[in-house]
């Protein structure tokens, strides 16, 4: 059941997060996190997002607030180093606040950038980390990405590409012309009215799946059962949360029977400061557990009156779809 407005506004906060680096094009990250007889949520849809798109990423923090998470089943789960699209020599600082991770996902196919960079970058990578996957964001053509993903297996494998291409068709020419590379689906699944469609097509071995744009935990679980029966395996990922979406994140890989794939849950990583302390890293992985917003960052990483007026604005536009 969908809480009324005013619970869901009552006690909210918009925070702004700054980042250490640039990442998926910005700099800061808003989010609203709101608490319920739960725990706390949050809703962050990205700026440029609909409020039809959006409205899932309330769903997801209304879950997370009055319902709270599923059974776990681990307590612990690996996680992924996260790369933006840095410079080579910047990589071994960036894979420092990943101790033990075993996995990293490179960004790739940066606008501005070239191919030799993404190359670089890899390598870098793979001096430190043994196990590699890249993310180009749907940034390249079939033949881009036939060619960029020639270049970067030159010298070692890929755990796989994740949305080399924008569209389902594309996917699934690059997953024929490129066999020996996984091709993971993110994007495709996240942003699709039937996310189960790139898998019946043949355009993905392997599913991204991210709570917040799916609607929440249960959702997440209810979508990996059936991209089971297809035998597709699921990696649960963050959507740049903060610590309480990691937390959900976190949850939902928990519950999962079969999880196979280290996780995109690292980014807290990129703020230089997050809503609570980031989890004690042992061995690669997070602890799976509530989450309490640190007081003091709840006062300072406070947006601005207008930023606050906007994401009220938009909360109660998508709270009017979902009732």
């Amino acid at each position: 059941m969908i809480p009324p407005i005013d619970d869901v506004l009552d006690g909210a906060h918009v925070l702004s997060l700054p980042m250490r680096t640039k990442f998926r094009g910005i700099t800061t990250r808003e989010v609203m996190l709101m608490r319920g007889p739960a725990g706390w949520g949050e809703f962050s849809p990205f700026p440029e997002y609909d409020d039809a798109e959006s409205a899932p990423w309330l769903a997801s923090a209304i879950e997370a607030a009055w319902d709270g998470p599923p059974s776990p089943l681990r307590r612990r789960i690996p996680v992924n180093a996260t790369v933006p699209a840095v410079a080579a020599s910047d990589v071994a600082s960036v894979l420092s606040r990943f101790p033990g991770a075993e996995t990293a996902k490179v960004k790739v196919a940066e606008k501005g950038q070239t191919l030799a960079d993404d190359v670089a970058r890899v390598r870098a990578v793979r001096e430190l980390v043994p196990r590699v996957r890249v993310d180009a964001n749907g940034g390249w053509s079939v033949d881009e990405a036939v060619a960029a993903l020639a270049a970067l297996t030159a010298d070692g494998p890929l755990e796989y590409a994740e949305q080399p291409c924008a569209s389902v068709p594309e996917l699934v020419e690059v997953r024929r012309r490129v066999p020996g590379v996984r091709i993971a689906a993110d994007e495709s699944i996240r942003r699709a009215e039937d996310p189960m469609k790139v898998v019946r097509a043949g355009g993905a071995d392997i599913a991204v799946l991210k709570v917040a744009p799916l609607g929440g935990m249960r959702a997440v679980l209810e979508l990996a059962g059936e991209l089971g029966e297809y035998g597709v395996p699921v990696v649960v990922s963050s959507a740049l949360d903060s610590a309480v979406g990691i937390s959900s994140g976190l949850a939902a890989a928990a519950a999962l029977p079969h999880l196979e794939f280290a996780c995109g849950l690292g980014t807290g990583a990129l703020f230089v400061r997050d809503v609570a302390p980031v989890p004690e890293v042992i061995d690669g992985t997070y602890p799976v557990g509530s989450l309490e917003p640190d007081a003091e960052a709840l006062i300072e990483l406070d947006a601005d009156a207008d930023r606050t007026q906007w994401w009220i604005e938009r909360v109660r536009r998508c709270h009017a779809l979902l009732r």
